[in-house]
């Protein structure tokens, strides 16, 4: 099943582990080291976020370690983008409407 990559993100154990992995490839048991949670809660939440092809396994000797998949984060960048424009404009707007307001 291909789950929706917004609703991944959506989880904030999910962002956690993004981040986690985002430099270095990590086992399971080295993610769940950093939640106060269950082994298999971490589990469930790399077989999404696999799912999604947020993040990628690989076998190494007896290990699986998890790699967040750069490209597929870019899609969700480009996305985030279409909208980054008017957001800054809005933004620019109410400091250029802060300063005067300052001055009087």
């Amino acid at each position: 099943m291909r789950r929706d990559i917004f609703q991944a993100i959506a989880d904030p154990t999910r962002r956690a582990i993004i981040t986690l992995i985002a430099f270095q490839a990590m086992t399971p048991n080295a993610i769940a080291d950093n939640f106060n949670t269950t082994r298999q809660a971490v589990s469930k939440h790399l077989r999404i976020l696999t799912e999604c092809e947020l993040v990628k396994q690989e076998q190494q000797g007896r290990e699986i370690y998890y790699s967040l998949e750069v490209e597929k984060m870019k899609e969700i960048d480009q996305w985030v983008n279409q909208f980054r424009k008017s957001w800054e404009t809005r933004f620019n707007q109410l400091d250029d409407v802060l300063s005067t307001l300052k001055k009087q």
